[in-house]
């Protein structure tokens, strides 16, 4: 999966991620999709590296990883915005 970040860089998650990295970006696009606020959102992406992959044990948040999670945190900051202004 190729993810464009901001149209200046984009993340191609074959290359860029590991299985693990991989497995927990998975629960960040479900979190970008119902959680209510940042601040819970990074609880959970914290959580998810905590826990790993089938409770392996942490997982280091690679540069990768972090790039795209800052993307989905915009997303997510513009969701609430237009469930606010509805």
């Amino acid at each position: 999966m190729i993810i464009q970040i901001d149209g200046s860089s984009e993340i191609n998650t074959d290359r860029d991620f590991n299985s693990e990295e991989r497995h927990i970006l998975q629960k960040l696009f479900c979190y970008r999709d119902f959680v209510g606020s940042v601040a819970e959102f990074r609880q959970k992406k914290n959580q998810a590296l905590n826990v790993g992959w089938g409770d392996s044990g942490p997982v280091r948040e690679s540069e990768a990883m972090a790039l795209v999670s800052r993307h989905l945190e915009k997303q997510l900051v513009l969701r609430l915005q237009n469930k606010t202004n509805q």
